[in-house]
């Protein structure tokens, strides 16, 4: 008696995924990424630059797409260029947008932003979409950094491209030796034509 229930149960799990793959192969998909760089362009002051990737990785176009980041407190951060959101009319299966801001701040500490929120309409249903971004690392905006080592940098390109230069450098003096002419070889020549 507990084989029929279960295979019942199992036909109706089977019939409930099939059911939802074929809904969400022909809707939008929206996927945002939100990258946030830190800079210094003075003393007590931070930038932050933001920058919000979405794209539709669904089978249909994504309509009056809407983006809106508003996690930043405004006490704490001052708007330089561009806004914090953004409508798109439509975003085609396959396509992707991009938006950028940038903002200012003077406080310093550790701040955690949250995900940006974004809602597009899909023609099929009445009720707008949601979806949200990638959250943002903790940030700690004017944090005491260690200076950077002066070499890191050829430090780096030495382990990365320093075998090749090495193997490089070998073939050509090898190259080198056995094309161009001996001293030896030319002061012979010229004892022998006298």
């Amino acid at each position: 008696m507990a084989t029929p229930r279960r295979s019942l149960l199992l036909l109706l799990v089977l019939v409930g995924l099939a059911a939802t793959a074929a809904a969400v192969g022909d809707a939008p998909f929206v996927v945002a990424h939100k990258k946030v760089a830190l800079s210094r362009p003075g003393p007590g002051v931070e930038r932050v630059a933001v920058t919000l990737d979405l794209y539709n990785q669904g089978a249909a176009t994504a309509y009056d797409v809407s983006l809106n980041d508003d996690s930043w407190p405004q006490e704490a951060f001052e708007i330089v260029s561009g806004s914090t959101s953004k409508i798109v009319e439509k975003l085609d299966p396959g396509a992707t947008a991009s938006h950028n801001f940038v903002l200012e701040t003077k406080v310093q500490g550790r701040f955690q932003g949250s995900p940006a929120v974004i809602k597009y309409r899909v023609p099929s249903k009445a009720a707008l979409q949601e979806a949200y971004s990638t959250p943002t690392l903790p940030l700690d905006i004017l944090a005491e950094r260690p200076p950077q080592q002066k070499f890191q940098l050829a430090k780096r390109l030495a382990g990365k491209y320093g075998p090749l230069v090495s193997v490089v450098s070998f073939v050509g003096v090898f190259v080198y030796l056995v094309a161009s002419p001996s001293k030896s070889s030319a002061a012979k020549g010229s004892k022998k034509r006298r």
